[in-house]
């Protein structure tokens, strides 16, 4: 049977949570040392939402935003998706080349380091996820794509049928001065993984 995440109770949200504040901590410190700057970051808000509701969360299904697309296999199967808006592309950007660009258009060079930044991060949570469980996990080759958020998260179900009803979203906000990045990292595993990871964390 699916698990009903409406019926999640404290201690099990309290540790998604946990694997929320520990995937950010990593993120910030391999962020940190890619762009030679000390980074900071608000503490991350982690919830479980709906697949239908996250393009919502993105700004609108509208929105322009850039995602980096990961499909995941080993104990848990499922997809993850790391989006920023355009805005903080570029921010990022420039912290990692040291530029001062305002232009919101990313050149061939900058979608690369665009890319590389999400595989770093992406893989920062992921290992958080697998050391609290204990679970083999292993990622694909990253994909980028700069779209509306309503098709950039059609993505998943495009290419591997129908994902599971929710999403864990770790919401992360990247400081460095005056700028900020902020980040949404989505783990969308099917239903049945979803149980297995709550079993390893050992909350169900």
């Amino acid at each position: 049977m699916a698990i009903n995440v409406n019926d999640l109770n404290s201690n099990q949200i309290d540790v998604l949570k946990e694997i929320g504040n520990i995937g950010a901590g990593n993120a910030i410190t391999a962020l940190s040392k890619m762009v030679s700057k000390r980074i900071n970051m608000d503490v991350p808000k982690v919830n479980i939402v709906e697949f239908k509701d996250v393009a919502d969360l993105a700004g609108g299904p509208e929105t322009l935003v850039a995602g980096i697309y990961f499909n995941v296999n080993g104990d848990i199967s499922g997809s993850i998706m790391f989006l920023i808006d355009t805005k903080s592309s570029r921010t990022l950007i420039n912290w990692l080349m040291g530029k001062n660009e305002t232009r919101m258009e990313l050149d061939e060079i900058e979608l690369s380091a665009l890319k590389e930044v999400g595989n770093i991060l992406a893989g920062s949570y992921l290992s958080s996820i697998s050391t609290l469980t204990g679970l083999k996990l292993t990622v694909s080759v990253p994909s980028l794509a700069i779209d509306m958020a309503g098709a950039i998260m059609s993505v998943p179900v495009i290419l591997y049928g129908q994902v599971g009803d929710h999403v864990l979203l770790i919401e992360t906000d990247f400081i460095e001065g005056m700028n900020h990045v902020k980040g949404n990292f989505f783990l969308i595993p099917d239903d049945k993984s979803f149980e297995i990871l709550l079993k390893c964390l050992g909350v169900m």
